[in-house]
């Protein structure tokens, strides 16, 4: 069962900045005008040869819930925003289709989509890990249909990305099923509830906060992520020569982080209440959720990404050898080349602001 590539798109080309415009009129001054006006000139001159601002490191996410603590920082004014713009976009495809067209600097992505960019040829590094689903990743069907088993001969919607191919392909491991048992729907995740409600689909691949929404309506969860943590593994990549050439603002990206974790950690009710009102779910239901994550701090991170070789390529072996069997990578990744710890150890080095 091969898993597809969002189709992608044209990136826009950037408007260039308009020149400056020329003074003129200046035989209309008097001297002293004119010295005013030779003195400005000048200032202008001087300020023409300083080095342009550095724009800030856009990283882009979708609305997976894992990602939450980037928006405690962002909200929390723990991010300095002319130096880190955290970028919400619509879907994990969307995200892919800004990193592969250059729009965004970072982006927070599900492992095997790193591995998938690498593997196409984007240079790319894992500078962080930020958290495994063990739970929150669900498929929720009609009422009536009660197991994986029961999906034979129907239609699930599937967001055209690595993660719902995956959940997918252990949905029908855990039914006995064969690819050729369902219909697949790629759709994105935030158009399932319509397809569900007009009956063009009897289940869907989804995750909270969008499964909250679908159990609401009556959808009920037949299958999640429990089992899948080794493979649902969200991490930070950077383009490399992001990295190379701003590494300070990478460190800040990743102090953001750990910044928004401790917030979350410190006190989740009141960061249940205030990420609850964006997310179409309740305090309580957010709460819950937050139960079918697992959160990596900057030494849980240092310790997945150290190491020769880095433990990550150990435990994620069971991903790789599953994306190689059905034709999302075509070779083994190069870990050492792909997994850059330094961000990491040096924030978690400069001890914590919070």
């Amino acid at each position: 069962m091969p898993l597809t590539l969002p189709r992608l798109d044209q990136a826009r080309p950037l408007r260039p900045h308009a020149r400056d415009g020329v003074v003129q009129g200046i035989a209309c001054f008097g001297r002293r005008a004119l010295a005013g006006v030779a003195a400005l000139a000048a200032s202008l001159l001087l300020a023409g040869c300083q080095p342009a601002p550095v724009a800030p490191l856009k990283v882009g996410m979708n609305s997976w819930i894992g990602y939450d603590p980037l928006v405690l920082a962002r909200d929390g004014d723990w991010i300095d925003r002319s130096q880190v713009k955290v970028v919400e976009l619509s879907s994990s495809s969307e995200t892919l289709r800004s990193f592969r067209n250059g729009l965004i600097d970072a982006a927070a992505l599900t492992l095997d989509e790193a591995l998938r960019l690498a593997d196409e040829g984007q240079d790319l590094r894992v500078v962080a890990l930020l958290d495994a689903s063990a739970g929150a990743d669900v498929v929720v069907a009609r009422p009536g249909i009660d197991t994986p088993q029961a999906l034979k001969g129907e239609t699930v919607a599937v967001e055209s990305s690595t993660v719902g191919a995956l959940m997918l392909y252990r949905l029908l491991q855990a039914g006995g099923l064969q690819a050729a048992d369902v219909t697949v729907l790629n759709l994105e995740a935030g158009l399932h509830l319509e397809a569900l409600t007009q009956g063009r689909a009897a289940a869907a691949i989804t995750y909270q906060p969008l499964a909250g929404t679908l159990h609401r309506e009556g959808f009920n969860t037949i299958f999640d992520s429990a089992g899948m943590r080794d493979e649902l593994l969200d991490v930070l990549v950077v383009r490399s020569a992001t990295l190379a050439q701003r590494p300070a603002q990478v460190d800040q990206l990743v102090a953001a982080w750990r910044d928004g974790l401790a917030l979350l950690v410190r006190d989740p009710d009141n960061a249940a209440r205030e990420l609850a009102r964006g997310s179409d779910m309740t305090a309580e239901e957010y709460a819950a959720t937050l139960d079918g994550l697992a959160f990596y701090s900057l030494s849980d991170s240092l310790a997945e990404l150290g190491g020769q070789p880095p433990a990550l390529a150990r435990n994620g072996e069971r991903l790789v050898q599953t994306l190689l069997s059905t034709g999302a990578l075509r070779a083994l990744p190069d870990w050492n080349q792909l997994i850059d710890p330094g961000p990491v150890r040096r924030v978690a080095a400069r001890g914590s602001v919070s």
